[in-house]
């Protein structure tokens, strides 16, 4: 079946298959700014960990009752995740200019949204661009000083130069993910990247549709309105 949603897909959200696509968008995002990044500057992928508290249940005695026999507790085990997004660095020094990353489910939820948070404020307070693509209906957004603009999917982009103020881009679900503009170093003009062509090649080169199961509505919070038009846009793609 065809690819049926012309902007993002929210199977990808709520099927689970996220992790593997925020891997191949990063690395199309990466290309499509090389392909016309000044010869002064250079994009690279980094990756960060992030370490998540994972518990099993166990049973374990009534209270006041003194435990003569072992008593299974499970341990507190660390589990470590990784997380790619974008540099963009100026030669000959490598000076770090923007830096754009591709929200996770992690990165808007307890317990790795704070950590998150922290990386993000720390950068903040440095001139470094930072553009941030939320295309997920899921979770809590990220903190603005006033609400966000109407909309299902974001992308902001705080330029280094205008804090504190954001730009912020807003679409729906039943739109194409618009252009957005990832700034260079003053006098660079800012490079403008099709995401909606990052976007389509990364769902075809994912073969998601293949893995995709269309037959049920996806667990996420979406209005009536949302799902009925998602149930056509499958119908109408064969699924």
């Amino acid at each position: 079946m065809e690819r049926p949603f012309p902007g993002i897909d929210p199977y990808l959200e709520a099927q689970g298959f996220w992790p593997d696509f925020h891997a191949t968008f990063i690395n199309y995002w990466r290309e499509a700014i090389a392909d016309g990044l000044p010869d002064h500057y250079e994009v690279r992928i980094d990756e960060r960990a992030n370490l998540a508290a994972v518990t099993t249940a166990a049973s374990t005695p009534a209270s006041g009752i003194v435990a003569l026999e072992p008593v299974a507790i499970p341990l507190l085990i660390e589990e470590e995740t990784r997380e790619t997004y974008i540099e963009i660095l100026q030669r000959p020094d490598r000076i770090l200019v923007t830096v754009l990353e591709l929200l996770s489910p992690s990165n808007k939820e307890e317990p790795g949204r704070s950590d998150y948070l922290a990386r993000r404020n720390t950068l903040l307070k440095h001139p470094v661009h930072l553009v941030e693509l939320d295309f997920l209906l899921g979770g809590r957004r990220l903190p603005l000083a006033r609400d966000y603009p109407a909309g299902d999917y974001f992308a902001l982009v705080a330029r280094g130069d205008r804090r504190p103020n954001c730009d912020v881009y807003s679409w729906n679900l039943t739109h194409t993910i618009p252009a957005i503009p990832a700034p260079l170093r003053a006098p660079d003009p800012d490079m403008v990247i099709d995401l909606s062509a990052v976007f389509a090649l990364s769902y075809e080169r994912g073969r998601y549709s293949q893995s995709i199961n269309n037959s049920i509505d996806p667990a996420l919070p979406l209005a009536q309105s949302q799902l009925s038009w998602i149930r056509q846009q499958v119908a109408v793609a064969g699924g």
